[in-house]
């Protein structure tokens, strides 16, 4: 059995919260587009993308959001 990706949403601290939402995001992209070498090819485009970049800093909060309520908000 493979190990877990993500087996908890508790994190000490902020910061490292911060950085589970980040992880939570990448692997949604990479589970919506599991090709590394399609993922390759569009990051050029989408980097230069204000409203892309917004876009998945909006994915990102949202999951900061998951994780602090999940972490009682580090009380």
């Amino acid at each position: 059995m493979a190990e877990p990706y993500l087996p908890t949403l508790l994190t000490p601290d902020a910061e490292a919260g911060f950085q589970l939402a980040i992880k939570l995001a990448r692997l949604g992209v990479k589970f919506t587009q599991p090709s590394a070498e399609i993922r390759a090819k569009l990051r050029p485009i989408y980097e230069e993308s204000a409203d892309a970049l917004i876009a998945s800093s909006q994915v990102v909060a949202i999951n900061f959001q998951t994780v602090a309520q999940a972490n009682n908000y580090w009380r």
